[in-house]
């Protein structure tokens, strides 16, 4: 992986660790859906500012009704799941617990899209399954069932973007391709067309008891620009430039990020387990990362090197 790969798939991390902070924040506020909704709204307002002070080119041979179909998946639903996760989870489990997108990722690959399960990405989906199931069980979280609920939402989210990685390769990447600003403004705005419904039916139903202050509304400008609209074109871009699984694995570099915010910003607790679970983590990313060993080349038989080299004493 080039240099260059390696520092965005970091500043990636840093900025969707930060995206559990502010969905901390805003969630337990606004609710489920006005959070998931606002959320795309914004990052669809963001992204048209850049594409048009940029002077894009709108062209999406074809693939926009591919890209809306995106948004639902890769942004929409999972929105949704993890704002329901910051109601019943501090920021930094919810990071952890995202740390299973890669694994999701390798998963959906083998049983969906042929990709090779190999020895190494399997032993790393097993280890990143323990690290996560290690800081479930021993972090300073009451093991009960808002957390298997908080926790099921999130693998509900990590589903999701792993479906999305290779669907994005198979809609887009593997069909010419299409610049990443129109990819990510396509999907977020069918986030946020597919957000619409659910948002007004949930407002006519059970509207939020306050629609908060100037801390939650730059919350949200800072979870629809930053750690969505500029985050997807990155997110986009390494797909292009790296492929789904490695990618994914971005999601291994969130949770020191997602803690490190918590803690530091919310004065969310510390555990050792997060270390512990955190070094299995680790270990997982290097596994799934590690490029597979070259296949040998078939060995010619002497006799055909013979027969190449001499055919003259070969003719009748």
């Amino acid at each position: 992986m080039r240099t260059l790969d390696l520092l965005r798939l970091t500043g990636l991390a840093a900025i969707w660790g930060a995206s559990f902070l502010f969905m901390r924040i805003i969630a337990p506020v606004l609710g489920t859906f006005p959070t998931a909704f606002f959320r795309v709204l914004l990052a669809t307002v963001g992204l048209l500012a850049i594409l048009l002070a940029m002077r894009t080119r709108w062209s999406f041979d074809g693939k926009l009704g591919a890209c809306l179909v995106l948004g639902v998946v890769n942004s929409g639903i999972p929105f949704a799941c993890y704002a329901v996760a910051a109601q019943l989870l501090p920021a930094g489990y919810s990071a952890i617990f995202n740390a299973t997108t890669p694994l999701m990722g390798v998963l959906i690959g083998a049983l969906l899209f042929a990709e090779k399960m190999t020895g190494a990405k399997l032993a790393g989906v097993c280890f990143g399954l323990v690290g996560v199931a290690l800081l479930t069980r021993t972090g300073p979280v009451a093991y009960d069932m808002e957390l298997l609920v908080g926790a099921l939402a999130c693998l509900g989210a990590t589903a999701c973007y792993g479906l999305g990685g290779f669907l994005t390769r198979r809609w887009i990447n593997d069909r010419g391709g299409l610049d990443s600003r129109l990819v990510a403004f396509a999907s977020q705005a069918g986030a946020a067309l597919a957000m619409l419904p659910l948002f007004g039916v949930s407002v006519a139903i059970e509207p939020p008891a306050s629609w908060g202050d100037g801390t939650l509304w730059a919350s949200l400008l800072a979870l629809g620009i930053g750690c969505t609209a500029f985050a997807y074109i990155l997110y986009f871009r390494l797909l292009a430039d790296i492929g789904p699984v490695r990618t994914l694995t971005v999601t291994f570099l969130i949770p020191p990020f997602g803690v490190f915010w918590g803690v530091l910003l919310l004065d969310e607790p510390l555990s050792w387990a997060y270390l512990q679970g955190g070094t299995l983590i680790a270990i997982a990313l290097w596994l799934v990362l590690k490029p597979a060993p070259a296949e040998p080349e078939p060995a010619i038989p002497s006799e055909v090197q013979t027969a190449e080299l001499e055919p003259e004493r070969r003719a009748p």
